[in-house]
C-alpha cells in the first residue's frame, strides 16, 4: 500500500513535516534511517523518512519523493516482525515461502487496509 500526496509549500520538507505531525497527531511520530528499502541522498548517506506508528505492527514511513510529493507506504514498524510478516523482497522464493506469504498477506490485509488509512488522514492534513 503505498500513495502519493502534495504537500503544502509551509511543510515541504521532512523537518517541517515531522513537526507538525509530531504536534497534531495522536500517533507516535519520529525520523528514522529508511531500513525498509534502503535508498540514498544526494551526498550519498542513508536516507531520512518519517515514521507515523500507531503500533508495533502498523505504521507508514512518509518522504519526498520531490520538492512538493510526498510518498507515504505501509511498513511493519518492528524489525523482527517486518522480517516475518513484511512482504518479501528476494527474487527467488521457494512454493512454501510463496504459499506462506499469500496466507500472512490473507490474514493481515483488512487490519493493514484499515491502519494505512487512518495513518493517511493524518498526514493528509497537511496536503496543498
Amino acid at each position: 500500500m503505498e500513495n502519493l500526496i502534495e504537500i503544502k509549500n509551509d511543510y515541504n520538507s521532512l523537518d517541517k513535516l515531522y513537526n507538525l505531525l509530531k504536534k497534531d497527531s495522536n500517533f507516535e511520530c519520529s525520523k528514522a534511517y529508511d531500513s525498509w528499502e534502503v535508498r540514498t541522498d544526494p551526498n550519498g548517506q542513508m536516507a531520512q523518512c518519517i515514521v507515523l506508528k500507531k503500533s508495533g505492527m502498523h505504521a507508514i514511513k512518509a518522504f519526498f519523493v520531490n520538492e512538493n510529493t510526498l510518498k507515504i507506504n505501509y511498513i511493519i514498524p518492528n524489525k523482527l516482525m517486518h522480517a516475518y510478516f513484511g512482504k518479501s523482497e528476494k527474487a527467488y522464493r521457494s512454493i512454501i515461502e510463496i504459499v506462506a506469504g499469500t496466507i500472512k498477506q490473507a490474514l493481515l490485509a483488512g487490519s493493514q487496509q484499515k491502519a494505512f488509512e487512518e495513518l493517511e488522514k493524518t498526514v493528509k492534513r497537511a496536503a496543498a
